[in-house]
């Protein structure tokens, strides 16, 4: 295998304990594949990243199985051994809107819930009294803080904080395209698979809500608006699902339908 060109990230999450077996809880390593991380090649990298650590995964965690869009999201999306280092899809769409200076790195994990009656996407929706995006539907995540190990860790430590998901309940499968926000951050969305068996406790301060919808509902092209709005003196288009009771709409409903595409053309 020829991987002159890609460079293999550490798959340390920060979450740096050993279980009862001997492998690190964050990231399923032995303590002997850690020492040894840096001198590594990058084909022995990607082996115990696309197959190694994969297969105790799915040892650790049976219910990631369960996912039946499970093989096609994993062509579909950007390998966890690989974090897309683009500018937001939409970025040449907010130029015009941008605050000055470079954007700030944010993430968000995307979960999807094995249920018997389908995938479920898992959401939330924000406190009202928020300074910023306040009542609004949105993934768990936030800013990438120096003390993260990388964008997998940052939006599996936001999701603790928010909605109280333990890392060993969430298996990350990979990455969706960065998407630019107007207040200036470079969001990398963590599509993961969240165990069934997960009750979220909302931080109160945070989250009024949590709640799941259908992917094949957000997949259905005829579930997502497109509307029409003026803002900053041009006509821009918002993207919008309606659902029961909420409103996904903006930089969520953007993920969601970067997620649609990119299962459409890997299917």
């Amino acid at each position: 295998m020829n991987t002159a060109f890609r460079a293999v990230l550490s798959p340390c999450i920060g979450v740096c304990t050993l279980d009862d077996d001997g492998l690190c809880e964050g990231c399923l390593r032995t303590t002997s594949e850690i020492a040894r991380w840096s001198q590594m090649n990058d084909d022995e990298r990607l082996r115990l990243m696309e197959h190694v650590l994969p297969g105790r995964e799915r040892a650790r965690a049976p219910w990631a199985d369960r996912l039946r869009e499970g093989e096609l999201l994993r062509r579909a999306l950007h390998p966890l051994g690989a974090v897309p280092g683009a500018p937001g899809w939409n970025h040449e769409e907010l130029i015009d809107l941008l605050p000055p200076g470079q954007l700030a790195e944010a993430a968000v994990l995307a979960g999807l819930v094995p249920r018997a009656e389908g995938t479920q996407v898992l959401l939330t929706r924000r406190t009202d009294g928020l300074r910023h995006h306040g009542g609004q539907v949105s993934f768990p995540g936030g800013r990438v803080e120096p003390t993260d190990a990388d964008v997998v860790a940052a939006a599996l430590r936001e999701s603790h904080e928010e909605i109280a998901l333990p890392a060993t309940q969430a298996v990350p499968l990979g990455f969706l395209d960065p998407f630019t926000t107007i207040s200036g951050f470079r969001v990398v969305p963590v599509v993961a698979v969240i165990d069934p068996s997960f009750v979220p406790q909302p931080e109160p301060n945070e989250v009024a809500d949590v709640f799941e919808v259908p992917l094949d509902y957000l997949l259905a092209p005829d579930s997502l608006r497109r509307v029409e709005v003026d803002y900053r003196g041009r006509r821009r288009v918002v993207l919008e699902y309606g659902w029961p009771g909420q409103r996904i709409w903006g930089a969520t409903a953007a993920i969601l339908f970067n997620l649609r595409e990119r299962l459409e053309r890997s299917a």
